[in-house]
């Protein structure tokens, strides 16, 4: 169980920080599964990357104010940059939350999710896009994700956003631990996020409240579930 600062990303008392590379931070049940995940791929010459695991609250507020505020790209389903000029707050909201989640409600905060790569397929100082063009057929980790699609489920992950359903666009790079994660939802409320974003200094104040009912169905229940196999 998650208080309602752990759920919300305001606290960080239920991750811990795996300090041995790669460093990464994540709910002790979590962090064990992917250890042992992360093995497993090795085993096949693998090497599975956390690129973004734990993220607090100020760090989701910190992306969302860049992304309103034009200072970071907004994207399309296909990873293109949007032309962005003419957009009015809610177009924005909306495209933000697109690809990213909103603060306080994103479910990296619970310490369960993960965004993986694999080190082996990147040649030196390549930095990772997590963006569609890296897992398409041809593309730099469509072998990882071949390999992930016939293994994760043995360590209690799944694809939270494995296809478009009218929310988050797909991000098969996103793991998500279903023992803690289908927990930590629980813990989260509609008027727990009213009250905190009312609280919170995000742009697009007014406009991200009137949506927050839907955003509350379709960007943050709305997930592709995972199989029974791995809970």
């Amino acid at each position: 169980m998650l208080d309602a600062l752990e759920v919300t990303g305001r606290a960080r008392t239920h991750v811990v920080q795996h300090e041995a590379p790669p460093r990464f931070a994540a709910h002790p049940d979590t962090l064990a599964a992917f250890l042992r995940l992360r093995a497993a791929a090795a085993a096949d010459g693998i090497d599975l990357r956390p690129v973004s695991s734990f993220r607090g609250h100020k760090m989701q507020l910190r992306i969302w104010n860049l992304k309103f505020s034009g200072r970071a790209t907004l994207y399309d389903i296909d990873g293109r940059p949007r032309d962005r000029s003419g957009f009015d707050e809610e177009t924005i909201v909306r495209c933000i939350l697109n690809w990213s989640a909103l603060p306080g409600g994103s479910r990296h905060q619970w310490g369960s999710e993960i965004d993986v790569v694999d080190a082996n397929a990147m040649p030196p100082g390549y930095e990772p896009k997590l963006l569609p063009e890296e897992v398409r057929p041809g593309g730099l980790f469509e072998p990882l994700h071949r390999w992930l699609d016939g293994r994760i489920g043995e360590f209690g992950f799944f694809r939270p956003y494995a296809r478009e359903q009218g929310g988050m666009y797909p991000e098969p790079w996103h793991l998500s631990h279903a023992p803690v994660s289908l927990r930590a939802i629980e813990d989260l409320s509609l008027p727990l996020l009213e009250e905190l974003t009312a609280s919170t200094a995000i742009l697009g104040k007014e406009t991200t409240l009137r949506l927050l009912p839907e955003i509350w169905e379709r960007h943050i229940l709305n997930i592709v579930p995972p199989p029974a196999d791995c809970r």
